[in-house]
């Protein structure tokens, strides 16, 4: 029963490569946006922000057929890319990263920018008498200081990514050893007779990627917790 099919062992590398893509995709953007959220003052930043959050609120669904529109070979951005340097993102594994990206882009920005707000500012202060600059305090005092923030919201982008379907299935479609990843596999297995054993299958070895993702965040936000207590 939990032997595993080869087609199965694809959706499950194929899910993990996807969402390990999708985390490191979307956390620089998550770490700028989250920086100039919690520091900055500029027209507009209610609205920006609302608009960074809107995957959270949105039906994946629709969120799936705006990166279609805008990301498939005929949308502005999927022509551009497709004439000019040969990059396909629709009904791709690439896309599927894109699409886990952009849904789990909210939950990696809200918990990196409530990190950088409960940062002292009285350190930062302290690095700029110093003689540091704005650069090298965020380098060497805001950006250590908001590690915890910043791997939480890391393992919750990489977690959405992993059981996103809604979005990928309408941006990439459910092709077996291109875009069917763990949850579509699972999708797959309700929808016909006798699949029940190999959805369970898969959703086993969901719970268990998962589980090793949170006790790995756990693990590491505590090593730095302890460093950064060494340090103040």
């Amino acid at each position: 029963m939990f032997e595993f099919t080869a087609n199965e062992w694809v959706a499950i590398e194929l899910s993990l490569r996807i969402a390990f893509l999708a985390t490191i995709a979307a956390l620089p953007f998550a770490v700028a946006a989250a920086y100039a959220l919690a520091r900055l003052t500029f027209p507009g930043k209610a609205i920006v922000d609302s608009v960074l959050h809107l995957p959270l609120v949105l039906p994946p669904v629709v969120t799936g057929y705006m990166l279609l529109l805008a990301f498939g070979k005929r949308g502005p951005i999927g022509a551009f890319l497709f004439d000019h340097f040969g990059i396909s993102l629709a009904f791709r594994w690439t896309g599927a990263a894109l699409a886990c990206a952009v849904m789990g882009f909210p939950l990696m920005l809200r918990a990196i920018r409530l990190s950088f707000e409960s940062i002292d500012r009285r350190l930062e202060a302290a690095a700029g008498t110093l003689g540091a600059n704005g650069r090298w305090t965020f380098l060497l005092v805001t950006l250590p200081l908001s590690l915890p923030g910043i791997l939480a919201g890391a393992i919750m982008c990489f977690a959405k990514a992993l059981g996103e379907f809604g979005a990928t299935i309408t941006f990439v479609s459910n092709i077996p050893g291109e875009t069917q990843t763990i949850a579509s596999s699972i999708y797959s297995y309700t929808q016909v007779p006798g699949g029940e054993s190999g959805a369970l299958r898969l959703t086993m070895i969901s719970i268990a990627i998962a589980l090793i993702a949170l006790v790995t965040s756990e693990f590491l936000n505590r090593r730095v917790q302890r460093r950064i207590a060494v340090f103040e």
